[in-house]
């Protein structure tokens, strides 16, 4: 199976892009608060203090968790910024689309040869077989293995000077969408230090080059004329980070920032049309159970909250009807998941009220969430109401995420009011399936141990024709909720704040992609 090169740079797939005109309303298939914003009023051009010179001011959400190391959750930051690239890219259809590698060939279920295009790190070096082998292989045995990593093994060879050979444990008949993720970003030799750290300071290969980061507060990024895919049109990128999503849309509105990602729905009708832009999102938000330790290892219980929680009661609630009503895992943004859905069958009985106090005695739960989207805290405050009426005691922990993640991942709360882009690692939804839900998946927060589970994640995993891996996946979903371990929410929208003075943001449901070359100021 070959693909062919094309002469397009991988960023420019058709997403949904801001231009003069507003939003293109098409939906592709599938915190720390730094300085003082005055809120500025609803202005309805936020252009007015807009950088002379052409850079791009721009707010994120979540800082760094591990100084923008490509192992964790910062690899997003990254491919948002246009710093790195992987083998592949991801098109408009979510298929494979050509990035450093120009073309690739399955040679047999499980050894696939890559040929590389002429490109160049940030710091110079070239591109090469052997330096994209030497990033791999430190994404391989990276203490804390990428997501995209958590069901397959490779083995990446040079071949020659512009072809890499990658070879995998077992079939994984989506290796080029798997090679896609932020998290297999290639960067160059200097990047990785004997201790393990990886730096992506001047070594990615994207249109713009980090600089300077400080902290957990801010970076800077220059134009790489260097880059292969052309020249971008925006000189630079100022970023700061404001967790406070009110505090993100003031500075919008303010004209301190270009652009705002993630804007609350509170805040969202504060916003110009000419600056509000909703994102059909494949970000669904749920209600996490800790099945590994504590009160929901009882599946009676883990069925009470199943029950007890009304996930459609928060779209106009909390959301302003920036959601959907959550139809499992996976929502409207993945149009092919509504066609395979599998009835649920097999789940515990739920136990009482009285059952539920009597089961729990004095002990609390813990229910966990974040402030890095704003709507969260609200909607672990109605699930909180939900759950007291069905019995439990309810004591809640709101923090910023990257504050709480090293206890989430170590069982540390009963349950999880959490966000999550579930197509966001490869663009299949088989590695977040595995990552978030079998027995030695990397992202268990629910520390689920299903045999069931674990054998339709494996099943899914190994089917190579595209509807039937759908159906397969879907057949995985049921057997997640079948436990209860995950009690989906809401289907979000997201609506990000750009001023009427940018054109070519782009727009995408996967929250991957946000600036590329042709993101400038007008």
């Amino acid at each position: 199976m070959g693909v062919p090169g094309r002469p397009a740079h991988p960023y420019d797939r058709t997403l949904m892009r801001v231009t003069s005109r507003g939003l293109l309303a098409a939906l592709v298939l599938a915190p720390l608060l730094t300085g003082c914003f005055a809120s500025g009023g609803n202005t309805s051009d936020a252009g007015g203090g807009a950088d002379p010179a052409g850079r791009l001011r721009v707010a994120l959400a979540v800082p760094p968790v591990q100084a923008l190391s490509p192992y964790s959750n910062d690899a997003t930051v990254l491919s948002k910024l246009s710093v790195t690239e992987g083998l592949t890219a991801l098109d408009a259809d979510g298929a494979a689309a050509p990035a450093l590698a120009e073309s690739w060939t399955q040679r047999d279920d499980t050894t696939w040869a890559f040929a590389l295009r002429e490109a160049t790190f940030q710091d110079g070096t070239e591109v090469t077989a052997e330096t994209v082998v030497n990033a791999l292989d430190h994404a391989g045995a990276a203490e804390i293995k990428p997501r995209v990593l958590s069901d397959v093994t490779l083995t990446a060879t040079a071949e020659d000077e512009d072809t890499v050979v990658i070879t995998t444990a077992s079939a994984d008949p989506v290796l080029p969408l798997r090679l896609a993720s932020p998290a297999l970003g290639i960067l160059s030799p200097a990047a990785y230090a004997e201790d393990g750290t990886v730096s992506p300071l001047g070594t990615g290969t994207g249109p713009f080059e980090i600089t300077r980061l400080t902290g957990k507060t801010a970076a800077t990024l220059d134009r790489f004329d260097a880059y292969w895919g052309g020249t971008a049109q925006a000189p630079g990128i100022d970023v700061t980070w404001i967790a406070d999503g009110t505090a993100r849309a003031s500075a919008l509105r303010a004209g301190d920032v270009d652009i705002a990602e993630w804007i609350p729905t509170a805040q969202a009708g504060l916003l110009d049309a000419q600056t509000r832009h909703e994102v059909p999102s494949v970000r669904s938000d749920s209600l996490v159970l800790n099945t590994g330790t504590g009160i929901f290892t009882d599946p009676a219980l883990r069925a009470a909250a199943r029950e007890a929680v009304d996930g459609p009661a928060l779209v106009d609630s909390v959301f302003g009807g920036y959601a959907d009503p959550a139809q499992g895992l996976f929502g409207p943004a993945v149009p092919w998941a509504a066609g395979h859905r599998v009835d649920v069958t097999g789940r515990a009985t739920a136990a009482t009220p009285d059952e539920v106090a009597e089961a729990t005695g004095d002990r609390t739960l813990r229910l966990a969430t974040y402030t890095n989207r704003a709507e969260l805290p609200e909607a672990a405050t109605v699930v909180q109401q939900q759950l007291e009426r069905a019995g439990f005691t309810v004591r809640q922990d709101v923090r910023e995420y990257t504050q709480m993640e090293a206890d989430l991942l170590a069982g540390g709360y009963d349950a999880l009011v959490f966000s999550r882009v579930t197509l966001l690692d490869t663009g299949d939804a088989v590695a977040y399936l595995a990552s978030d839900y079998t027995s030695d998946g990397v992202y268990n927060i629910a520390a689920l141990r299903d045999p069931a589970v674990d054998e339709a994640i494996a099943a899914a995993a190994q089917q190579g024709d595209p509807e039937l891996r759908q159906r397969d996946i879907m057949r995985a979903e049921a057997e997640i909720l079948r436990t209860d371990a995950v009690v989906p929410l809401v289907h979000e929208k997201v609506v990000q704040g750009i001023g009427a003075h940018v054109e070519g943001v782009l727009l995408d449901p996967r929250e991957r992609s946000l600036i590329d070359v042709n993101t400038r100021l007008k």
